[in-house]
């Protein structure tokens, strides 16, 4: 067993899987939205709470709370890729980490073994936020790779069928991304920053919260930004459809949940099929998010396609049905050995 290889999955009730599948996809915003659920799932309200609460609690539901995306807020975000020496892999990553805007930061097989996002407020600088983070954390290189285009964010595991079920692109308001019946497209103003209001930011700070275990959790909500509660449903919506707000949902753990196999599959792909195979490899139900990054000399990968399966034989059998779709065969499959921080970047604060 590899150091930091995941831990076993819970084992869940039947009735624990169908919560976890609507509170990913299909959290109602509404006053009591633990009632909605428990009518759906023909159970009382307090063993709704109940159940979300026991399965916080066992770290398989990490937050629920609006997830926003960070280009249209302003903020400038990236991909970096460092390379330690492995007697000091933990003690970098740990300093990665006292940064605020590191929300993922993972220990990976190959040659790179720390990858994290990071995400600077608009008056910040990338690229010396990382460099010097780089020269403080004693890296021996580093790589910054933000994204070129964006092919596909849309985390969602199926609980009841044991899949991945990344069916809908949470990048974009107008297709399901479902490769049985639709195609991806790429947004033109996915990195197009949006112009936000005191009211705005206001809103931001609060639907940002991990929610309340509480029969109204978003009457206190309401209350503090001095609107009610259907003035700040509405509100959500409209930051929808402005795409400033990709939803309202939980976020799981995944290896608890059953997938512990992580595979960031990196591939080489000729730059005259770049938009192409990078709207192919966003059909797969088994790729959460699909991004087109920079190359280097010393990493000539340019697509990059994340995998969530239970073990890595199946990430591998993915992978190859990936590169049969699209006739790429030049891949490598990097493994994360260690979670160091797995967050949402808090804005405005």
């Amino acid at each position: 067993m590899r150091p930091g290889k995941p831990m076993p999955a819970t084992a869940f009730q039947q009735v624990e899987r169908e919560l976890l599948n609507i509170v990913q996809s299909d959290f109602p915003l509404v006053e009591e939205p633990f009632k909605a659920i428990g009518e759906r799932l023909e159970l009382p309200e307090a063993e709704v709470i109940e159940l979300i609460g026991d399965l916080k609690q066992k770290n398989v539901i990490r937050q629920i709370s609006a997830i926003f995306d960070t280009r249209r807020l302003g903020y400038k975000t990236s991909l970096v890729a460092m390379r330690f020496s492995d007697d000091e892999l933990d003690a970098g990553a740990h300093k990665i980490n006292e940064h605020p805007g590191v929300s993922h930061n993972y220990g990976r097989t190959g040659h790179f073994n720390l990858w994290f996002t990071l995400a600077v407020p608009p008056d910040e600088s990338l690229e010396d936020s990382i460099d010097q983070m780089g020269r403080d954390s004693g890296a021996e290189s580093w790589r910054l790779l933000p994204t070129k285009q964006f092919f596909k964010i849309g985390v969602n595991f199926d609980m009841v069928n044991q899949k991945s079920n990344a069916k809908t692109n949470f990048l974009d308001t107008g297709s399901s991304g479902d490769s049985t019946d639709s195609k991806f497209e790429i947004d033109p103003d996915w990195n197009t920053a949006q112009e936000l209001s005191d009211q705005d930011i206001a809103v931001i700070r609060e639907l940002q919260e991990d929610l309340e275990l509480v029969s109204r959790p978003f009457d206190a909500m309401a209350k503090r930004l001095g609107m009610s509660v259907s003035e700040l449903f509405a509100y959500a919506g409209n930051m929808v459809a402005r795409k400033l707000m990709r939803r309202f949902s939980a976020v799981l753990h995944h290896r608890r949940a059953g997938f512990s196999a992580n595979a960031m599959v990196v591939w080489r792909v000729p730059e005259e099929r770049a938009e192409e195979v990078g709207l192919m490899m966003a059909s797969s139900l088994h790729v959460t998010h699909c991004y087109e990054r920079p190359t280097y000399d010393d990493w000539p990968y340019s697509h990059y396609t994340m995998i969530h399966a239970a073990t890595e034989e199946e990430c591998e059998v993915i992978a190859e049905e990936i590169a049969e779709m699209t006739n790429i065969t030049d891949r490598q499959l990097v493994y994360s050995t260690r979670e160091y921080k797995k967050t949402r970047v808090r804005y405005f604060v």
